[in-house]
């Protein structure tokens, strides 16, 4: 079959077409047949050695697909085949005509949502999901979506007032992204490229933020602290879109009677993992997403076009499988 591989660490031009065989579905896992692969952000920093990567190279790439499940290992009811679902797999192997993930981590696309819109949504969506439920919120909060034209942040504000926020406030980078972000929902959006953003944000903020969701991290992130509510006010730090992850102190947040949660690693992968279901009902009530559709065999290219961070939506790697 043909797939594509990562043969190192490095640029994009690590992943490169190879035929592969096939793979097997062995005991408690499902085999599909790929028509839809999302490029994810994280995995550009798998790719790039940033992370640690679950196999080491050369292997074939990639953490999720859509498409039909097509064959079942041991243990594994037989009237799955034939469904179409998005399945995570064990860290590598879903840039592919056909790969394999455990049977609980393939999640059913119900008959009203396509199998592209399904593979564009869940990543970004069950993170999304995730942290609205761990910011707990109440019904009258401000709460401030970093980059909310990415992934994450576009179904962070769209689905925030379904989870109890009163007032929504976006940052994103540049006029188009800015003109997204209003569109999706945000009542007031500050553009991060200017200087002095987050001067602007405390200025501007109704009273006071009691919810950031910090995906740029680095320095913006204590910059903002003056801003949130005292004594109650929270961060949810889930990213570093600008290279390093909150720059923030224990002095930093003590000072203020604040809280700073780190929404990573392997309990936070789990949280996410239980999103996932919970997702998919909720995508044809949301806006579509902008879909970038590439071959297969030009995955370097679709790195490219994610690390750029230059397009609004998402990229998805379209494969050709034959059985």
């Amino acid at each position: 079959m043909r797939a594509i591989v990562m043969t190192g660490t490095g640029g994009p031009e690590v992943l490169v077409p190879r035929k592969v065989p096939r793979p097997h579905p062995d005991a408690g896992e499902v085999l599909i047949r790929a028509a839809a692969i999302p490029v994810l952000y994280p995995e550009t920093q798998l790719r790039s050695g940033a992370f640690p990567i679950a196999a080491p190279p050369p292997v074939v790439f990639g953490y999720q697909a859509a498409g039909e499940i097509v064959d079942v290992g041991a243990g594994v009811a037989r009237d799955l085949v034939g469904r179409r679902v998005v399945a995570a797999t064990a860290g590598f192997g879903s840039y592919a005509e056909f790969s394999c993930a455990r049977a609980e981590n393939a999640i059913p696309i119900p008959d009203s949502v396509s199998t592209e819109d399904a593979a564009a949504a869940m990543m970004s969506g069950s993170v999304a999901l995730a942290l609205l439920e761990r910011a707990n919120l109440t019904g009258s909060e401000t709460v401030v979506v970093e980059a909310g034209a990415t992934g994450v942040g576009s179904y962070l504000i769209q689905l925030a007032r379904e989870f109890g926020a009163a007032y929504v406030i976006a940052t994103a980078g540049g006029p188009a992204k800015i003109e997204h972000a209003r569109a999706l929902g945000a009542d007031q959006v500050i553009d991060h490229r200017e200087d002095g953003w987050t001067g602007a944000l405390r200025e501007s903020a109704p009273g006071t933020v009691d919810i950031v969701f910090d995906s740029l991290g680095g320095d913006s992130a204590a910059a903002l602290l003056p801003a949130m509510t005292p004594g109650s006010g929270r961060m949810l730090s889930y990213g570093w879109l600008t290279g390093a992850p909150a720059q923030v102190s224990a002095a930093d947040l003590i000072a203020g009677g604040l809280t700073l949660t780190a929404c990573a690693g392997p309990a936070w992968q789990e949280r996410t993992n239980r999103a996932r279901p919970d997702i998919l009902p909720r995508v044809p009530g949301l806006a579509p997403q902008a879909v970038t559709t590439l071959p297969l065999e030009q995955a370097a290219r679709a790195h490219d076009l994610v690390e750029s961070r230059a397009l609004l939506g998402k990229v998805i790697l379209q494969p050709t499988a034959t059985m």
